[in-house]
């Protein structure tokens, strides 16, 4: 795909997880490439691509439509992360990490917990910790040096909260998003230290397990009250 082509991918898969696109939403090409600033082809092929994804589905002539997704539809996909990532714990576990990768989730793991340690979170304070919560997860992925992984979840992270890199935040109860954060922190060191002693069977199934705190945000996602109570955390790039 074209750099052009691309750039519209990403921008759309952003606005349909952030919900600027809502499900039923209509999509035409020359719209679509006026908003962009960029000719109708790239928009074409960006569209095809989220058609295969599963984030559209074609509406009349050339034109398409957000797809409606489900909470069984996030569940099915979050649980799919899960597998991978878990596989690729322990597959890093049992080859051992290197310096540069014990080094960077050790960062990781002292910047999280500074930012609990106050014993509450701010909206801000989760802006960091998805950036450190994208980096520890793609440490362990990287560590497996599996590439059918990689390419695995990335065929699989298109839906909203399926992938590590949107993170759904409840504005409405940010006492019980500190204790799920903060528990989803204390796994993190526990599936580091199942990576340093090599324990591959221990960290897979912590990874698994760290996967499913996702799975009540898709029901919330889902509902009527999504728009309001909802924000959804996005890499910056």
């Amino acid at each position: 795909m074209s750099k052009p082509g691309q750039l519209v991918l990403v921008a759309l898969r952003k606005m349909i997880a952030n919900g600027e696109l809502v499900a039923g939403e209509r999509l035409m090409e020359t719209p679509t490439a006026q908003r962009f600033g960029v000719s109708r082809m790239p928009v074409r092929m960006a569209f095809r691509t989220l058609e295969q994804e599963g984030l559209l589905v074609p509406f009349g002539g050339r034109g398409y439509q957000v797809r409606s997704v489900s909470a069984s539809d996030i569940a099915g996909a979050v649980e799919v992360r899960g597998v991978l990532e878990g596989l690729a714990a322990r597959q890093a576990a049992e080859q051992g990490l290197s310096d540069v990768a014990r080094a960077a989730l050790e960062r990781c793991l002292v910047e999280g917990d500074q930012l609990f340690e106050k014993g509450y979170v701010t909206e801000d304070d989760l802006e960091v910790y998805h950036d450190l919560n994208m980096r520890f997860h793609q440490v362990i992925v990287e560590g497996s040096h599996n590439p059918a992984i990689t390419d695995a979840l990335a065929r699989n992270d298109h839906l909203p909260f399926a992938s590590v890199t949107a993170l759904a935040v409840d504005r409405e109860d940010m006492a019980r998003e500190y204790r799920r954060f903060n528990y989803a922190h204390m796994q993190h060191h526990s599936v580091f230290d199942a990576l340093v002693n090599r324990q591959g069977a221990r960290a897979e199934a912590i990874m698994r397990e760290h996967a499913n705190a996702t799975l009540r945000y898709a029901e919330i996602f889902s509902s009527t009250t999504a728009d309001a109570r909802m924000k959804v955390i996005l890499p910056a790039s």
